[in-house]
């Protein structure tokens, strides 16, 4: 059974729609700044929603809402795709988040803060009737979520899904990534020679799946999520899992590595992860396909990530354009990759979406406008 994605929606720094970013994108903007977190933490370079323009977009919505910052942002993200694609009796969603409403815990609220509570807030809220299926799996979530609907609609468990990714730029976050020496102090440069660390971002983003063929949609033709275990935090430096998720989906979507026109890739900016994305393309013959990591425009969102890279990705597609990767100038990866530098016109049918997170999680998605042209 083919599976589809529809309609889409983005809240991030760059605007309050999948256009809005779309068309920043295009433009060359990127959202990160520098960012005043706390007073113990100070200033950090990233991706942050303007409070003031969020809530007057939000009051559009519902001017009556009291609830949390980050159901405001879910709901927001949501709202449209259902309203223009009413619920069903078996319409699920699925939401992909790494933290939820952890800001929650520094007003003493344990409770808020569990992820299937925040879940649960938002059936609530748009009248789901079955129970919400939430992905938390590092920064593969978003992708993982995607696969999951994917999967649910081919055993026809549900015809349609509602993906969700949400989470938020909070000095928790921030603190924790400092830990790891990860976090660059200036606009971070996925692949570059001069690449010193992630910033990070925050967003909410929604799509609509279902296994009909409408025009304009975009078939999901193969997904794999493979965990390699290689360190609780450190990617193994082979790019074994990344290596064997490309392969599985490349093998469900019966094309060969040469049939892809585009990666979107995870490029965090740090020396480990790109250098082991590398080496898996490579492994792959893929090194000569145009690639860029979308972290420069929007920060690292974590469990958003993944989704709202694969709409942007979408959205390459269906303008057949090629975007630069942002901060990009000089090759800093020891195996070749091809980067992005020139926003470029060019006729794309394929692309191939990549994701990596904490554990060793791996994940990989094909997508394509007409499979007929591709597999023919």
């Amino acid at each position: 059974m083919a599976v589809f994605i529809h309609d889409t929606n983005i809240i991030s720094p760059l605007g309050f729609s999948t256009d809005d970013n779309f068309q920043k994108i295009l433009s060359g903007k990127s959202a990160i700044e520098k960012v005043f977190i706390n007073d113990k933490i100070g200033f950090v370079y990233a991706g942050k929603i303007n409070d003031e323009l969020f809530n007057s977009h939000f009051q559009s919505i519902n001017a009556d809402f009291k609830g949390s910052r980050i159901e405001k942002l879910l709901i927001a993200a949501l709202s449209p795709i259902v309203e223009k694609n009413p619920l069903k009796n078996d319409s699920v969603l699925i939401l992909s988040t790494t933290k939820g409403n952890i800001a929650a815990l520094a007003n003493n609220n344990l409770s808020g803060a569990f992820i299937d509570q925040l879940a649960k807030n938002i059936i609530n809220y748009f009248s789901f009737k079955i129970e919400p299926i939430v992905v938390s799996n590092a920064c593969t979530s978003g992708v993982v979520a995607l696969s999951l609907a994917k999967r649910f609609i081919e055993m026809e468990q549900f015809t349609n899904a509602y993906v969700v990714a949400v989470d938020e730029l909070t000095p928790f976050v921030v603190s924790g990534f400092q830990s790891f020496q990860a976090m660059s102090n200036e606009p971070c440069k996925p692949y570059d020679a001069d690449r010193s660390g992630v910033n990070l971002g925050e967003a909410a983003v929604a799509v609509f799946v279902s296994n009909e063929d409408r025009t304009e949609s975009i078939q999901i033709l193969g997904d794999a999520n493979i965990n390699d275990a290689n360190h609780i935090s450190g990617p193994s430096r082979t790019g074994e899992g990344l290596f064997l998720s490309i392969e599985k989906a490349l093998n469900e979507a019966q094309i060969a590595s040469n049939q892809i026109d585009y990666i979107s890739a995870h490029g965090t900016a740090t020396l480990f992860n790109d250098e082991m994305e590398a080496v898996a393309f490579n492994r792959l013959n893929l090194q000569n396909v145009p690639t860029n990591s979308l972290k420069g425009y929007f920060g690292h969102t974590l469990g958003a990530s993944g989704l709202l890279e694969t709409v942007i990705t979408i959205e390459s597609l269906k303008n057949n354009v090629l975007i630069p990767s942002f901060g990009y100038q000089q090759q800093g990866t020891t195996q070749q990759i091809n980067i992005i530098t020139n926003k470029e016109q060019k006729s794309l049918k394929t692309a191939l979406k990549t994701a990596s997170g904490f554990g060793g999680s791996n994940s990989a998605m094909i997508l394509v406008k007409n499979v007929d042209h591709v597999r023919n």
